[in-house]
């Protein structure tokens, strides 16, 4: 069946959000668990990452990141010259407020010498405080690039940390005991009960987020069966689907991916590992924020210059160690107009 036309109301909060951007020399880039009205306004939709990587590459004049703070940070790190908006100061992440830069430092006090390896989730203090950053998609790629009788600080996703030890057998990884809210609703028992119910559909694991990292941490602990699942990046979630025989698919992550993929393949089913694992800080962006941010110009999202500087120094290391993610257009077939 092919996908349904937007709501009257939402198209009408979608032509003047488009005029607007187009009088502001504006792209609006939206996260995958946005919104589905959100994700249809976008230029872009895509992992955290990804975005930051478009807003870099973008010749527009302004940014509006319908994301979380740190993906915002991230963006305005990368794109120093641009204005970088988020639409509502409270999207958040549980994640990254598990640890903060001066809890940061007081653990590296306790191992002198330590390397600190973050995962992208984690505010632009606590990025400047680390030595490398990571997504989950080449954690373990970076761990390895470092010698392995060096010491290791990993923070803050203790689900990350602990798949990522296992993998490398390293027993010099210290883990910090953070977090996302949302992992919560996708466990080793729903995904059981969900295969169950779908014996026939592929097994679609998305971590870059970190409501997914404990997926791959059961899956490495043989908590979940790893036949027919596929650990994916955004892109290769997106593209998975088209090039599967299968006509089912079980996703694991915040369920605001399943819209991006039903858009892509009408004709084919997706299901959530769990209908809860839901991000209460990517759904507070609405419709009517992102045009309040695009007239307002508002909320302007900005890094101190010394900050800025050392958290890039991770990011880029992070950027050149494999398992990198990318932005994407609107999927296949789907008009960015529409």
């Amino acid at each position: 069946m092919p996908p349904e036309a937007p709501q009257p109301r939402f198209a009408e909060l979608h032509e003047e959000i488009r005029r607007t951007a187009r009088e502001r020399n504006a792209v609006i880039l939206a996260h995958n668990y946005e919104r589905p009205e959100v994700q249809d306004v976008a230029d872009y939709v895509g992992d955290s990452l990804g975005l930051s990587r478009e807003a870099a590459r973008t010749s527009a004049d302004v940014i509006v990141f319908a994301g979380v703070h740190f993906m915002a940070e991230t963006a305005a790190i990368l794109s120093p010259t641009k204005q970088v908006l988020l639409p509502d100061l409270a999207a958040g992440c549980s994640l990254a407020s598990t640890i903060n830069a001066a809890q940061l430092r007081e653990w590296k006090a306790e191992h002198p010498g330590a390397i600190v390896v973050s995962y992208v989730n984690t505010t632009a203090e606590v990025k400047a405080e680390s030595d490398y950053c990571c997504t989950s998609g080449n954690a373990v790629e970076v761990i390895n690039a470092i010698p392995a009788d060096q010491e290791i600080l990993f923070l803050p996703d203790m689900f990350l940390g602990a798949h990522v030890r296992r993998v490398t057998g390293r027993r010099n990884i210290h883990v910090w005991m953070g977090e996302c809210h949302v992992h919560a609703g996708i466990d080793p028992e729903n995904i059981r009960l969900q295969r169950a119910l779908h014996p026939d559909a592929e097994f679609l694991i998305h971590p870059e987020c970190g409501c997914a990292t404990s997926v791959v941490e059961a899956i490495s602990a043989g908590d979940v069966d790893p036949n027919n699942a596929h650990i994916l990046s955004t892109e290769g979630m997106i593209k998975r689907p088209g090039e599967s025989s299968a006509d089912a698919f079980i996703v694991a992550t915040e369920v605001g991916i399943l819209h991006r993929l039903q858009r892509a393949y009408p004709n084919k089913q997706f299901y959530a590992a769990n209908e809860r694992a839901s991000c209460m800080y990517m759904k507070v962006t609405t419709l009517p924020k992102v045009l309040e941010s695009l007239q307002l110009l508002t909320h302007r999202i900005t890094v101190p210059a010394d900050i800025a500087a050392r958290a890039q120094l991770a990011i880029e290391r992070m950027v050149s160690i494999g398992g990198a993610v990318s932005a994407t257009p609107p999927a296949p077939g789907v008009d960015p107009g529409e």
